[in-house]
């Protein structure tokens, strides 16, 4: 780098360094750089230090970095710092960041494939490209194509547009872009369409020609240059192709992952069809020539579509369908001549077997023989100059010749399609000029390159060589133009590598020696070439490593190429005996492809000079030529095609798009930089910049560069003269004379003098901010410390009057203190000692008193003992007696039978003894004896003992006398005490019967008190229960009310909401209908200018005219044609006219045939046109009358369901209230009932069940009153309701107008009518639903409440008589009885639980479940009730919307378009000297005088300022008046449509006069408002005094002439809209956008070479005060004509909403004009646009809303863009842009100074992310060309017709009032 810069290397400074991935990398120094140092210290961006040794040698700096704001600049050249590095980085940075895949370089556009479809390319696109200059547009290819329209145009010279790059940089698309768009802005002149044909012609040349390789899916191989023809007046006419080596080697060979062209794999894919049936196509893979790429689909392509576009293409291009199936079929022969299989016979020769089918398949297809064909495919001819010799050849040269054949006869279909497209595209219109579009290959290198791509190259440095003299030439140019001294510049000239390729003894001249060689061969040229340049020329070298390849050094990197196939490919050998065998077919087409050998016919199928030029073929013509130049070689071919290229660019003025491959992946959006900066060398951007750069590559004019640098300038050195001031400064500013030039309009700077300007510049601004930043800061905090002193002092003065307060406050509480203690002590001590002398007196008392009752209870005691004592001693004694008595009896017992068992035993003994003894012992009477001995002694023993006892017995008698005595005594004694036992007995017996009884009274009383406390509790519970339940009722109630008012309110929104859609919808269908047919209209009137235009045309090439012929306008006829109005004046117009035209027919008929056609379809066009206007009309009419059918008829149902609705409330009524009654009766007896009970009962107050059944009856029994209550007021409202729409019903019948006219607001209020009654209807039926379902679950819960009440009366009866006799009985029987009463219950409800297997509880959980029943029961019937009221409550809020709406509609009817509010224009009226009708006579033949008066010659300024608005009006009308009242049809209709044609013929005429326009506008309007006023309808009599309804028409009826005159006032209203286009056009962008309405906001960056239009110079420049001006004269101009306010406001809208649209369009393809002060610009603007809108009282016109997206626009330059917040608040803020127009201004958004900042992507995608749920439209630009639908609302006027007076200067005297 130039060491001239070497200041601007101080720390932080940022600098390019070299990387082997990125190229070039960012960093910045970490210390100044000095002089003579050897390295940089540098801190990459990633954080890394870095060393960065210089060169020794060199001591060369890296590149420095543009400033931040310069970056993603629209042009290269703008940049201050012009090297490869800053290229590289503004490329990467508009195409990554921005999304912007053009930039300019110079004269250059670089185009970005950005491999994806972007919404750039559109007719809104074009539109705003149209008529714009190069560079006040963002880059793009519509830029470049009008920049070649313009200049073609203004220059008068042919253009040429040079579209280069490599495979799939997107060249095609580019060239078919421009073609697309020269075709949409010129448009066509004939009727052929030639511009669709020209757009048609690319979808075939892509199909032959353009195929798959592994750079792009749609690769041109072949170049071409279209030339598309214009005539006198700039439209397209012709084109004409011409295309450059074809690549035919990729017929028959295909590398992998390639496919062959797209045309053989359409019909492969589409071989089902029908038609393709006999070509024997199968799929891609069954073919060799398709299949060797292996890759026969391309991914989201659809061949079976692409072949019907074709098709469709050329059918548009007049190839008909049987040349069509021609092409086809020579396409499917060669598919099956490469499946041709060729087998070995010997080592010399080859054989195909018999009856091939593939080659049967070729021989048929093109109608050959196949024994011929399969003989020269294996044998060929060789002549001598005396015999002729046919020899066999080897199998791989049958092969190569059969590739050879499909080459040629793909190659000789290629041309036949092209010579077929040029004629289709030729026309025999005079051509003027023309543009070429020339889409070429680019600079190609690969591993292996041949012959095709060493053509390419050549091609390339050919054309490279004249890009590089083009921009030379420029630059001088531009030197000189400027007046500054002029250095020649060095710069690349590539002529010695053309010289090598092409000069004698070049590369090609020794290619063809080699190829006349007999035996010439690639290794013998190969050596040629070493030995001719290897040692003479530098840019030829050898391989080291082959001899059979060479290397040369093209401009844009070294090439190596391969020996192998170059003599093949040069001489493109074919078996002239395989060509004879074809030429030989009986196939015509087949036939005519190789007829161009013997005829010469140019590819252009036109004759020389047609055009004005000579038109350039393909290849020579050879019918001029030898025979040895027939035999020209490929090579001299193409060298001679290019040089004629070369020879057609250099005679055109060029224009250079360079496409660029971001990278080999074909990922959107993907940036290599390796990949992109080979292509920058290549295709010559970087020669633009380093030419540019050489000299003065920043350029500024002088009032730009004042404007910028003003902040460097004192106040001093500003002087009138702001070229002098700049020159001063700059020389101030600059030392070095060297580093700048004044040019005349210019000051030129060197590379980096801008960046320096810029570092002044931002450090000025940067000591000036922190001035400004230390001045606020020190304002604010020396505002704070202010702030806080008086705070702080405050503070402190309420502090210490606080503690002061505290202290005094403190002081007097302890004075308050200290008595509060005396006093209160002393009142402790006393209250303790009364404490204690009361405690011992307590004492005393109770002590003395427990030993008095101690010592009487051990008196009681004693007592009580001595007698308990004396009792228990006698019952000892008895018990005594007794048990002694009972045990002398027992012993008594028991001795007795004791001796009684012993005498039993003894006899048993003794009986058993004796006889024993006798039988047994028979002989022992010595034991006898013994035994008697001993009896004897026994027996005297008894003896003594009897004696003793009788002694004893005699005592023991005594003693039993003595004994018996006691005896009887103490039977006596026991005797009583077994009385006085017995007694003891029962009574011990009855009291302990006592003591259980009490026991279990006592506990059944507990038990009974028990279940009574719990009962108690449990009520308590279930009332507070019921209590708590209540108030959440009660809050239920309350949160359902407030739902229903929610919801009340949210359906009244609803209902709001749903009305205003249908509304909206109704609004828009109606707009939608009315821009229709107006654009319609439109449509007629565009056909019946051009219908004039070719009339006068005819008219005026016929030379004849006859005398006295009178022609008149031809849109008299249209209209007659259109609405049938025949009269004799239009018949005689008509006829004059016919004549005209037959006459001027007949004259074209024998020159211009082709313009009587047109006419024909023209007229027969406009007559269709005609006819589908009249049926738009009549359907309209029919949804019209339709409409108020419909509505009628819904009128009667509505009536006849609200009947029905009516008569249904009223029976639900009649139940309603009869279920009340009977309720109502049962309750009563209930009521009764339980009275009775308790009058029965008075003693008793009645069991807690009792109390809350009776509580629950009560309020059951008021919510019953309550519902009664309602259901009258129901019934009131019900009845009040039908009487009011009965009575508005037979108002409406008795006022039905005879007249609908569709009116919004009465649809407003009829739709709310019908929702209210749909509303209406849904909550009567709910109200059904839900009454039959209460009153079902209502019967059920009766049934069994009743008997549930019917036990509960039976218990409650039990009860009280139980109760009642109870009280009868005395107080300790009541007692007993209760109990017992109880005990009964209680054992037979056990029996009964016992009996069921229940619980014992269940009987009060019963009892308890069945009062919770009641409740719940109760409960549901309140909740039902409640639901009733609300519903009725809803019933009753629609009831009265509903009688409300009706008298709002029957109170409220006016008619449709009447302007109450309109103040009409005070007229001074002269007094009448006699009783005039409104009316004027005129003659018959006086009528072409008073259109002629009255409209011809009228002058609209004079008759706008002194005559009455809408005079001429009112005088057609006052005529027309009097035409009526004398009964005169054929004067009516003549006067109508004399005044209709005049009308259209003043406009056509003056047309883009505004005040012409709007003053007839004006007029046509007023009479349309007359023929309505004066109609005698009803609608708009209304506002008619009574003498104008006098004035109405009485005998015809103009109704349909109405419509015709509201159709030309909406043409009127088109023209005018138009007329205030164009003029406010031109002011838009110059006054929104580019002009500084506030100084000094906007600052103005370096713009480039493509120098945008200057915003900043105050000469001969639109400002927004020119546009308000013209806007104000605009409505003053309509105000003055009297054009109704209503029209006005459309007129207004329309003018806003083009005006926003404009600048909006403008804004999202401007992006200098996308940053923060242009936002601020935008919205002052706007804000004045507002102002006059207030001024003119025109804000409710809607023209604000219009303005609403250029609104939102300049907020989203203006808001904060950094944060997840800030995208919410922007999508929520801009709701009226769409995401595309969001993006788009987000990608554009560009800094003008350091301290803004770029949006980053990220953020950018979150806006895409939070809009992706939008529903729009994806179209970028907004319609600018979108017309308002107009409506004419009536607007009567007050104005007396007889009081009108008829000025003098009209010349209308032959006029009578009458």
């Amino acid at each position: 780098m130039n060491q001239e810069l070497y200041y601007m290397f101080v720390k932080l400074a940022r600098v390019w360094i070299p990387d082997a991935e990125e190229v070039w990398k960012s960093a910045a120094l970490t210390k100044n750089y000095e002089d003579g140092d050897g390295s940089l210290q540098l801190a990459l961006e990633d954080g890394t230090n870095l060393e960065h040794k210089l060169d020794p040698k060199t001591k060369n700096l890296p590149y420095l970095r543009n400033p931040d704001i310069l970056v993603g600049e629209n042009d290269l050249t703008a940049l201050s710092y012009l090297h490869e590095p800053a290229v590289l980085h503004n490329l990467k940075v508009r195409f990554i960041d921005s999304k912007l895949i053009y930039t300019y370089c110079g004269i250059v556009l670089v185009a970005i494939n950005p491999y994806e479809s972007l919404p750039i390319y559109g007719s809104d696109i074009i539109n705003a490209y149209s008529g714009q200059n190069m560079g006040d547009m963002d880059p793009h290819i519509f830029a470049v194509a009008e920049e070649a329209y313009k200049q073609m145009a203004r220059d008068e010279r042919n253009q040429s547009i040079i579209v280069s790059g490599e495979s799939g940089a997107g060249k095609t698309v580019s060239a078919k872009y421009a073609m697309r768009y020269f075709a949409t802005v010129s448009g066509t002149t004939s009727e052929a369409n030639v511009e669709q044909k020209v757009l048609a012609s690319n979808p075939i040349m892509e199909a032959i020609g353009n195929a798959k390789t592994t750079r792009n899916d749609n690769s041109s191989r072949f170049g071409k240059y279209i030339e598309i023809g214009f005539d006198p007046r700039y439209r397209i006419i012709g084109a004409n192709m011409r295309t450059y080596l074809l690549e035919k080697s990729r017929v028959v060979f295909q590398a992998d992952e390639e496919r062959n062209y797209h045309i053989f794999y359409q019909l492969c894919a589409s071989a089902h069809l029908p038609e393709l049936k006999d070509l024997r196509l199968g799929s891609a893979n069954d073919f060799l020539y398709t299949r060797q790429g292996r890759s026969p689909v391309i991914e989201g392509v659809d061949d079976t579509k692409e072949l019907s576009t074709t098709r469709h293409a050329f059918t548009l291009l007049g190839v008909n369908e049987s040349y069509q199936m021609g092409l086809f079929q020579v396409l499917a022969a060669i598919l099956h001549l490469g499946n041709v299989e060729v087998k070995d016979r010997d080592s010399d020769s080859s054989v195909i077997p018999p009856n091939n089918s593939h080659l049967t398949a070729f021989c048929e297809l093109v109608g050959v023989s196949y024994q011929d064909m399969s003989h020269w495919l294996c044998h060929r001819k060789l002549r001598t100059a005396t015999e002729t010799y046919i020899k066999t050849v080897p199998r791989l040269q049958a092969v190569n010749s059969r590739d050879a054949l499909a080459k040629h006869v793909y190659a000789k279909l290629f041309s036949w399609i092209v010579e077929h497209v040029n004629k289709a595209l030729v026309t025999n219109i005079k051509q003027r000029s023309f543009i070429g579009v020339l889409d070429i290959y680019g600079f190609e290198t690969f591993e292996i390159n041949s012959f095709e791509q060493f053509c390419i190259n050549y091609a390339n440095e050919k054309l490279q060589q004249q890009f590089n003299m083009h921009v030379f030439k420029l630059e001088q140019e531009e030197y000189m133009r400027e007046e500054i001294p002029w250095t020649l510049i060095d710069f690349y000239d590539n002529q010695p590598c053309i010289n090598l390729i092409e000069a004698k003894m070049g590369v090609l001249d020794l290619l063809d020696e080699e190829c006349k060689m007999p035996k010439g061969s690639d290794e013998s040229w190969a050596q040629k070439l070493y030995n001719t340049h290897l040692k003479t020329c530098s840019l030829f070298q050898k391989p080291r490593l082959s001899n059979r390849a060479f290397i040369i050094q093209h401009f844009a990197d070294k090439v190596e190429y391969q020996c192998e196939g170059f003599l093949e490919k040069n001489k493109d050998t074919v078996n002239e005996e395989q060509i004879n065998v074809l030429k030989a077919s009986k196939f015509p087409l087949l036939v005519e492809l190789f007829q161009d050998g013997e005829k010469a016919v140019s590819p252009t199928g036109q004759p020389q000079g047609a055009g004005g030029r000579t038109r350039l073929s393909v290849k020579p013509d050879k019918g001029r030529t030898s025979s040895r130049e027939h035999k020209k070689t490929v090579g001299c071919q193409f060298r001679n095609s290019l040089q004629m290229l070369m020879d057609t660019l250099n005679a055109t003025t060029p224009h250079y798009v360079r496409c660029i491959k971001p990278n080999d992946f074909k990922l959107a959006f993907s940036f290599d930089p390796m990949r992109a900066v080979q292509q920058l060398r290549a295709c010559g951007v970087l020669e633009t910049i380093r030419i540019s750069a050489a000299g003065f590559p920043s350029r500024w004019t002088y009032q730009e560069f004042y404007s910028r640098y003003r902040v460097l300038m004192k106040q001093k050195d500003v002087l009138q003269d702001k070229r002098l001031t700049c020159r001063n400064v700059l020389e101030f500013l600059v030392q070095d004379q060297d580093k700048y030039q004044f040019g005349k309009t210019k000051i030129f700077f060197r590379a980096g003098q801008v960046a320096y300007l810029e570092k002044l510049r931002s450090d000025k601004l940067r000591v000036a901010c922190v001035r400004i930043q230390k001045t606020i800061r020190c304002w604010l905090a020396r505002k704070k410390f202010l702030r806080q002193r008086r705070s702080a002092i405050t503070i402190q003065r309420f502090t210490r009057g606080f503690q002061a307060r505290c202290l005094a406050k403190f002081m007097r509480r302890t004075s308050a203190a200290t008595t509060i203690q005396k006093y209160q002590r002393m009142c402790v001590a006393r209250r303790r000692y009364r404490q204690k002398q009361a405690a011992a007196l307590a004492m005393q008392t109770i002590l003395r008193a427990y030993m008095a009752r101690q010592k009487y209870r051990a008196l009681l005691r004693e007592s009580k003992a001595v007698v308990i004592q004396k009792h228990a001693r006698g019952l000892l004694a008895r018990r005594r007696f007794k048990r002694c008595l009972r045990a002398i009896v027992y012993l008594q017992c028991c001795l007795r039978r004791m001796r009684a068992r012993w005498e039993l035993k003894k006899l048993k003994i003794e009986a058993r003894s004796v006889e024993h003894f006798k039988k047994l012992n028979i002989g022992m009477e010595n034991k006898i004896m013994q035994l008697q001995r001993r009896i004897d002694e026994q027996n005297n023993n008894h003896r003594a003992t009897v004696d003793k006892l009788a002694t004893l017995e005699a005592g023991h008698a005594a003693d039993s006398e003595r004994m018996r005595v006691e005896v009887t005594r103490l039977r006596g004694v026991e005797e009583d005490a077994r009385n006085n036992a017995n007694r003891a007995n029962s009574l011990q017996g009855e009291l302990e019967r006592l003591k259980k009884e009490l026991a279990t009274t006592q506990k059944e009383k507990k038990t009974i008190e028990d279940w009574a406390t719990k009962y108690r509790d449990e009520m308590e519970k279930m009332v507070s229960e019921l209590k708590s339940q209540n108030g959440l009722l009660k809050s239920e109630k309350d949160d359902l009310n407030r739902m229903i008012q929610e919801q009340r309110q949210q359906m009244t929104e609803q209902m709001a909401r749903a009305i205003a859609e249908e509304t909206q919808q109704l609004e828009t269908d109606l707009n939608e209908e009315r821009s229709r047919y107006q654009n319609l209209l439109t449509e007629h009137l565009r056909l019946e200018e051009k219908h004039d235009d070719l009339k006068e045309e005819m008219a005026l090439s016929s030379n004849t005219s006859r005398p006295g012929h009178r022609r008149t306008d031809s849109t008299h006829s249209s209209n007659e044609s259109e609405y049938t109005y025949n009269s004799e004046y239009a018949e005689a117009d008509e006829g004059s006219r016919v004549s005209e035209v037959d006459g001027g027919r007949a004259h074209m008929d024998s020159g211009r045939g082709m313009d009587t056609n047109l006419t024909l379809k023209l007229q027969k066009r406009l007559g269709e046109l005609e006819q589908d206007k009249q049926q738009l009309r009549d359907e309209l009419e029919n949804k019209e009358e339709l409409f108020q059918r419909a509505r009628a008829r819904d009128d009667v149902e509505h009536k006849k369901a609200r009947g029905a609705e009516l008569e249904y409330e009223s029976l639900k009524r009649q139940e309603l209230e009869s279920e009340n009654k009977k309720l109502k009766h049962n309750l009563a007896e209930m009521r009764q009932s339980l009275l009775g009970n308790q009058a029965t009962g008075a003693g008793a107050p009645g069991s807690p069940a009792y109390k809350v059944l009776l509580d629950q009856l009560n309020s059951s029994s008021e919510e019953l009153d309550v519902r009664k209550e309602e259901v009258l007021i129901l019934r009131s409202q019900l009845v009040s309701q039908k009487e009011a729409t009965h009575h508005k019903d037979e108002k409406e019948t008795m006022t039905e107008p005879t007249h609908h006219v569709v009116d919004v607001s009465k649809l407003k209020d009829t739709d709310e009518i019908k929702q209210a009654y749909v509303g209406l209807k849904d909550t009567n039926r709910l109200l059904e639903s839900q009454l039959q379902a209460q009153r079902r679950s209502y019967d059920n819960e009766t049934e069994g409440l009743r008997s549930e009440l019917q036990n509960v009366k039976e218990e409650n009866n039990r009860q009280q008589q139980l109760l009642a006799q109870n009280l009868q009985l005395p107080p300790e029987a009541r007692i007993e009885a209760s109990l017992q009463h109880e005990i009964t219950r209680l054992t037979n409800e056990n029996l009964e639980i016992l009996t069921d297997n229940q619980d014992p509880t269940a009987s009060r959980e019963a009892r308890v479940t069945i009062l919770r029943r009641m409740v719940d029961l109760m409960e549901q019937l309140e909740k039902q009730d409640k639901t009733i009221r609300k519903l009725k409550k809803q019933l009753k809020v629609y009831s009265k919307r509903i009688g409300e709406m009706g008298v709002g509609q029957t109170e409220g009817q006016t008619s449709p378009g009447q302007m109450v509010d309109e103040p009409v224009r005070a007229v001074s009226i002269p007094r009448r000297e006699k009783d005039f009708q409104g009316m004027l006579e005129y003659k018959r033949q006086d009528e072409l005088k008073l259109v002629k008066n009255l409209i011809l010659e009228l002058k609209p300024r004079g008759v706008a300022v002194n005559l009455i608005p809408g005079l001429p009006a009112y005088i057609l009308f006052m005529c027309l008046r009097h035409a009526d009242y004398v009964n005169d049809d054929e004067k009516v209709r003549t006067l109508l449509a004399s005044t209709i044609n005049c009308i259209k013929k003043i406009l056509k005429k003056r047309g883009d006069d505004f005040e012409t326009v709007s003053f007839w506008l004006a007029n046509t309007c007023r009479f349309l408002h007359c023929l309505k006023q004066y109609s005698g309808d009803e609608v708009f009599m209304k506002h008619n005094s009574a003498r104008q309804n006098e004035h109405c028409l009485s005998n015809f009826d103009l109704a349909e002439y109405r419509q015709v005159i509201s159709d030309l006032a909406i043409q009127i209203y088109q023209q005018l809209i138009k007329c205030m286009e164009n003029i406010l056009q031109a002011m838009i962008v110059s006054g929104m956008l580019e002009h500084e309405t506030i100084q000094g906001v906007s600052g103005v960056k370096p713009t480039g070479l493509r120098k945008r239009t200057s915003s900043i110079a105050d000469e001969g420049m639109y400002t927004l005060e020119s546009i308000l001006r013209q806007l104000g004269a605009f409505h003053s101009t309509m105000c003055q004509h009297g054009t109704d306010p209503e029209l006005i406001k459309q007129v207004v809208k329309q003018q806003f909403y083009i005006i926003g649209a404009v600048t909006l369009n403008n804004l999202l393809l401007r992006k200098d004009m996308c940053s923060w002060s242009k936002g601020m610009q935008i919205r002052y603007n706007v804000s004045q646009l507002e102002e006059w809108l207030r001024d003119k009282n025109l804000m409710a016109c809607g023209a604000k809303e219009t303005l609403e997206p250029l609104i939102q626009a300049a907020q989203l330059l203006q808001v904060k863009k950094k944060t997840d917040e800030d995208a919410e608040a922007i999508c929520s803020m801009c709701h009226a842009l769409t995401t595309a127009q969001i993006v788009k201004v987000l990608n554009l958004y560009t800094p003008v100074n350091e301290f803004e900042e770029r949006v980053s992507v990220s953020f950018i995608r979150t806006i895409q992310t939070r809009l992706r749920g939008r529903c729009e439209s994806p179209q970028l630009l907004m319609d600018t060309k979108v017309i308002y639908p107009v409506t004419f609302p009536f607007n009567p006027s007050a104005l007396a017709l007889e009081t009108i007076q008829i000025p003098s200067s009209l010349n209308l005297g032959f006029l009578v009032r009458v």
